[in-house]
């Protein structure tokens, strides 16, 4: 999501790098490919308007600082822009207390039950609330199977609902026994329709009144645009909501509902839901998406996932065999499995600054990622032994294992190759750090901010990218 508007945004910025100062002639041209880049991305007009105003107000009013390139000043008048114009802040939920309640809210298909279940796991885990789910959804009957399937799946308690009952009754019930069991925090999953209709917005103010304190959130599908900024203005203005929750984020959804949500309705965005699988959810962060969005990456994101996956002690004996010169084809599939918790390959490049442009030249990353998990049923076919010393892989023994994981012998030969090369650039990596560089990884373009290490040279001439058939 956000790469078409993030790719037009950084040729939009072209016009003004270079510039001697920021002047109104000069910021025009900028702020003319600015305003069509958003319109395109499904912004509503009236916001559109509002930000390149604020923007260009800004730009001109504001003194450049001495050593600062006018272009990046600018950037970060639009960074600050939109980090406004998304809410400014994080919003956290209001859920301190002895019993607190969170109502869902949406039409069909925006994703109410999944994320019901995501945010049960992510109290559970981050928050060490004790979640009770209650299903409301009568109108659609799977909905309830779904839900307590991920009840299950997740190990929290769940309500069985009478789904003959009105939903207001379904919740009264369900409150009631969530207190009999202690409960601090409960979650409802309320009913849909393909639009609003007066029915469903009936039965949500019914279940309001049993829940007068919850906070309520509205699902919102992040690929309807427009639509969902509509949907969210007659959810609030009948029911009241505390929040909004976009789905489907990890879509190529053009990003005009994360642009104008909060500043149409005043209400908040809380949550992104990035994925499929359950623990796919995040609070929302506007600084953050901004800086996303203006290819300045999201390192504290990327820091704190890496916090949440990566198992400390296990990175510190790779770190400490390195520094013996030791890494094996063992530490070289520990280390993708580490790094797969983070995501795919390109999600994590993304929350790098200045990578948004250097992916757009690379394309397409499954080929990597293709090949990296072709690598790993290469490896599941050795050894313990053949893992820790690959020079023990003789004729015999890569045959073995090329049967073993349907490939040809030639295929196992070339890993062998790769690995090789990778374990090299391991070790080098490691004694440049210690040096005070980093090597120049082959064919890797060098990075800012990055200076070589005393034994390694950047070759010169085409620069080609790692990221082609073959990952190494």
């Amino acid at each position: 999501m956000f790469d078409t508007l993030s790719e037009k945004f950084s040729d939009a910025f072209k016009s003004i790098s270079g510039k001697g100062k920021i002047t109104e002639s000069n910021i025009d041209e900028t702020l003319k490919s600015v305003r069509t880049a958003l319109l395109e991305a499904d912004v509503n007009f009236k916001v559109v308007k509002s930000f390149i105003s604020e923007v260009k107000e800004k730009a001109l009013g504001e003194k450049v600082l001495r050593g600062v390139n006018p272009g990046e000043q600018f950037i970060k008048i639009m960074h600050d822009e939109l980090a406004s114009l998304m809410g400014g802040e994080n919003q956290a939920l209001n859920i301190e207390g002895d019993l607190n309640t969170v109502l869902v809210v949406g039409l069909n298909g925006a994703g109410k039950t999944t994320f019901t279940g995501k945010l049960g796991l992510y109290l559970k885990q981050k928050k060490n609330k004790d979640v009770y789910l209650i299903p409301a959804d009568n109108f659609r009957p799977a909905a309830k199977d779904q839900l307590i399937k991920h009840a299950k799946n997740l190990n929290i308690d769940y309500f069985d609902s009478d789904l003959s009952k009105l939903p207001a009754q379904i919740v009264k019930d369900g409150l009631a026994e969530a207190k009999k069991l202690k409960k601090n925090l409960v979650i409802v999953d309320t009913a849909g329709r393909l639009q609003v209709d007066e029915e469903l917005m009936g039965q949500l103010e019914d279940v309001k009144k049993e829940l007068p304190t919850a906070e309520t959130l509205l699902v919102a599908d992040a690929m309807t645009g427009q639509e969902a900024v509509n949907v969210a203005k007659v959810f609030h203005d009948r029911i009241g909501l505390t929040g909004t929750v976009l789905s489907k984020m990890d879509s190529d959804a053009r990003g005009g509902a994360a642009l104008s949500i909060t500043h149409v309705t005043n209400v908040p965005i809380k949550f992104i839901s990035t994925g499929e699988k359950m623990k796919d959810l995040e609070p929302f962060h506007p600084d953050r998406l901004a800086k996303r969005i203006l290819d300045m990456g999201d390192v504290v994101s990327l820091v704190e996932k890496a916090q949440e996956n990566i198992d400390e002690k296990e990175a510190e004996k790779m770190m400490k065999r390195l520094e013996n010169r030791q890494f094996t084809i063992n530490d070289f599939v520990k280390q993708m499995e580490q790094i797969s918790k983070l995501g795919s390959m390109g999600s994590i490049l993304k929350m790098l600054p200045g990578m948004g442009g250097m992916l757009r030249q690379m394309g397409d990353l499954s080929p990597a990622e293709d090949e990296m998990k072709k690598m790993r049923v290469i490896t599941d076919s050795m050894t313990i032994k053949e893992k820790e010393d690959h020079k023990i892989l003789n004729e015999s023994r890569i045959s073995r294992i090329a049967k073993g994981c349907g490939r040809k012998e030639s295929d196992i030969k070339e890993f062998i190759k790769k690995f090789e090369q990778m374990q090299s650039m391991m070790i080098n990596m490691m004694g440049a750090m210690k040096g005070g560089g980093l090597p120049q990884i082959p064919g890797m373009p060098a990075m800012p901010g990055f200076r070589q290490g005393p034994k390694q040279k950047a070759k010169k001439g085409k620069k080609k990218s790692p990221f082609g058939n073959k990952f190494f």
